[in-house]
């Protein structure tokens, strides 16, 4: 009998296609990453959050662990990233797949491009809502226009001057959200957030500068070069 492992078997695929759900704690993801994924919300910024009470990995050897070799930094690099956004493996090795055709920007950096331009993390990074998970819930629910036009994809990745906005049956429950986003009226310099009218749009690509200075990107494009 063959056994999935614990981070595969607790994913459950929605039937859509389109979404699957991770259905286990999202604090042991961030344990077993070593640092935070900000998975759950408001709880990541408070003393609640699973990897301030306990830093070390879940399970019975997750305080025993031994030195990593260059291939596991390389996994635990990519698996750290693509769990931070949100994202299935199929998903996050078409994005590097796609990275790796275009010429014009180092393959890591329009990885990174390509994952922080979906729709599900301008809407959080925007502070409507306080989670990747709750601004994909969103959009699937139907809360989120683009251009005007309903999008109920949560991995649609915006064009510059693509306008995201709120159904207008929707928010004052977003502005209730806003008001206690710990994210809420954080400064990017790619993005333009309106908090008082519910928009934001991208003003072009961010750069390397824009993005987390912890994500190791040559250790990702490594792993798929192997």
């Amino acid at each position: 009998m063959v056994v999935a492992h614990p981070s595969v078997a607790a994913y459950k695929d929605t039937g859509d296609n389109k979404l699957a759900r991770y259905t286990d704690a999202v604090c042991r993801l961030c344990r077993n990453e070593g640092t935070k994924l900000f998975l759950k919300g408001s709880r990541c910024f408070t003393t609640k959050c699973g990897i301030e009470r306990r830093r070390y990995g879940p399970g019975q050897h997750g305080q025993n662990r031994k030195k990593q070799s260059e291939f596991a930094i390389q996994l635990r690099e990519k698996q750290k990233v693509r769990q931070f956004f949100g994202m299935l493996e199929g998903q996050f090795s078409k994005y590097m797949e796609t990275a790796t055709k275009q010429k014009k920007v180092p393959t890591g950096l329009k990885l990174l491009q390509l994952c922080e331009t979906r729709l599900d993390n301008i809407v959080h990074r925007s502070g409507m809502a306080p989670s990747r998970a709750q601004a994909r819930q969103m959009i699937l629910h139907g809360h989120i226009l683009v251009d005007g036009k309903k999008v109920a994809i949560a991995s649609y990745n915006l064009k510059p001057n693509q306008v995201v906005s709120i159904k207008e049956k929707s928010q004052k429950f977003v502005k209730d959200m806003l008001a206690n986003s710990p994210v809420a009226g954080t400064t990017t310099s790619w993005l333009k957030v309106d908090q008082e009218n519910l928009t934001v749009s991208i003003i072009n690509q961010p750069s390397r500068e824009d993005l987390d200075p912890t994500i190791k990107e040559a250790l990702i494009v490594e792993y798929y070069s192997r």
